[in-house]
């Protein structure tokens, strides 16, 4: 543990324990804490969405339907919103280097599993466990950030950590569009092996515990609940398009029972200081419109990144190397920018960068809805490239001023509630986008249309939704403040 960066009263014992404990970073430096976690948090996330282009290579290898194969992308998605409600539980209870070890040894071993996978089932049961350490490493990383980080410095932090949690996803197909090149769908999973044990080990033995940990019991009904429930909903989105109704709608309806269930449930466990997910972070104006903008942002933002790679390949012709190189721009363009943009929020303010950057969004996927079949391909790359510039310049601060409007003791609570609805939101978008795209593809093509036409007159009606969507945003942007006073208790420079 390193030595206390501030004074503390002689006898005062509790200060002292506090800046043990908080070790504040020294303001325009990033702590070493959240160099580590942003590494580790973007191999484990790239993961989320590196098996889009090997769908083929799974049915080709196994001997599966489309549908079945599709599990690989959807059973990650399912673990994933099923474990993070449990995370803010769980972040509180153990250290920080424990709740590491156990993410980076769990999300390594799946790995492992899954590269060796001898059947598909194998193959879902390494991706479970893959996404069982993934969901601890982003709540993880988000309440240590606001622990550690001075509240004047935390844009530029935040900066570094949308390189992790918006631009992995993007670079996920692109990845995986090179790798798939080279060799089997294994090698996907063969690469990010040794580099997952290198970034877990070498982080473990660089890692200082920060906060301080609590023994709350664990209220197992509601673990079943929440994990029953918005899994279930996510996995009835996922059948959306795919199955005969009434059992898509059967499936979301049973999961928003079984949510509504686990937030009844929380808010009377709230009266005894023990709930899994405290609700309270909703009370706070300025989280609570954070989740909003960020739940309508991903999903525009993840709906329309699987629409793009089905137009490069099923309507251009383009092979899954052309088209993980040609989106792997736009997910560099937000990674990249992302600390920049934390700077920029640091001495200016979230409306300047998030009202104009949520205009843009829409404004650009409105232009997505307009390509064409011979759309040249350079248009397409800019257009890409300028909306992953702004929703960059969206997600950056909206992360901060969220959980910024925070006390410490609801972090863990806050990061975890935004994980949970990060995913369910882009498995609403994924499903909603599909559903209009097939539908109105199935309209034109009854009605004469050639495939080709019928095809692009889809994908236009599922990018102008996308559009539709980003007003949400732009309507949330209005409401935020520039920027949140820190609450009693955060951390503050030195």
């Amino acid at each position: 543990m390193t030595a206390p960066s501030g004074s503390a009263e002689a006898g005062d014992i509790a200060d002292l324990e506090q800046e043990l404990t908080s070790v504040p970073a020294t303001p325009g430096r990033t702590p070493l804490v959240i160099k580590l976690l942003v590494a580790a948090t973007f191999v484990v996330i790239l993961n989320e969405t590196t098996l889009v282009n090997a769908v083929p290579r799974l049915m080709a290898d196994f001997h599966i339907s489309e549908t079945t194969a599709q599990w690989s992308l959807t059973v990650f998605m399912l673990t994933m919103a099923a474990v993070i409600p449990v995370t803010g539980w769980f972040l509180q209870r153990v250290t920080t280097r424990t709740a590491y070890a156990t993410a980076m040894l769990t999300f390594s071993a799946g790995t492992l599993v899954a590269a060796l996978a001898p059947t598909f089932g194998v193959l879902l049961v390494g991706r479970v466990v893959q996404a069982g350490g993934t969901a601890v490493m982003m709540p993880l990383l988000m309440t240590t950030l606001m622990t550690v980080v001075a509240v004047e410095d935390r844009g530029r932090v935040m900066g570094q950590v949308t390189l992790a949690m918006s631009c992995a996803p993007a670079l996920g197909p692109a990845v995986s569009g090179v790798l798939l090149h080279f060799g089997s769908w294994r090698l996907i999973f063969v690469v990010v092996l040794p580099i997952a044990v290198l970034v877990g080990f070498f982080g473990f033995r660089q890692l200082e515990n920060v906060g301080e940990t609590t023994r709350s019991p664990i209220s197992w009904l509601s673990v079943l609940l929440a994990a029953g429930g918005f899994s279930t909903f996510v996995y009835g989105l996922s059948k959306v398009g795919n199955a005969e109704w009434p059992e898509p709608a059967l499936l979301i309806g049973g999961g928003v029972v079984l949510i509504a269930a686990f937030a009844v449930y929380q808010l009377v466990l709230q009266r005894g200081e023990r709930p899994l997910m405290d609700l309270r972070t909703l009370k706070h104006r300025n989280f609570a419109v954070s989740l909003v903008l960020m739940s309508a942002g991903f999903m525009a933002f993840l709906g329309s990144m699987l629409l793009l790679p089905l137009y490069l390949q099923n309507l251009r012709g383009l092979s899954e190397l052309q088209t993980g190189l040609l989106v792997m721009p736009g997910g560099l363009a937000m990674g990249l920018l992302g600390p920049q943009v934390g700077k920029i929020y640091d001495r200016i303010g979230s409306r300047p960068l998030v009202i104009p950057g949520s205009v843009a969004m829409v404004a650009l996927l409105f232009g997505m809805s307009r390509i064409g079949v011979d759309t040249p391909y350079a248009v397409i790359l800019a257009l890409h490239v300028a909306l992953m510039a702004s929703l960059a310049t969206v997600f950056t601060p909206v992360f901060t001023i969220g959980l910024g409007d925070l006390s410490p003791q609801l972090y863990s609570h806050g990061s975890s509630l935004l994980g949970t609805l990060q995913q369910v939101a882009g498995a609403i978008g994924t499903a909603l986008l599909v559903v209009i795209m097939t539908n109105r593809t199935e309209s034109l093509a009854e009605s004469g249309s050639a495939p080709a036409d019928a095809f692009m007159g889809g994908l236009q009606w599922a990018f102008f939704t996308g559009a539709a969507i980003g007003l949400v945003v732009i309507a949330m942007a209005l409401l935020l403040p520039s920027k949140v006073e820190a609450p009693e208790g955060a951390a503050a420079g030195h």
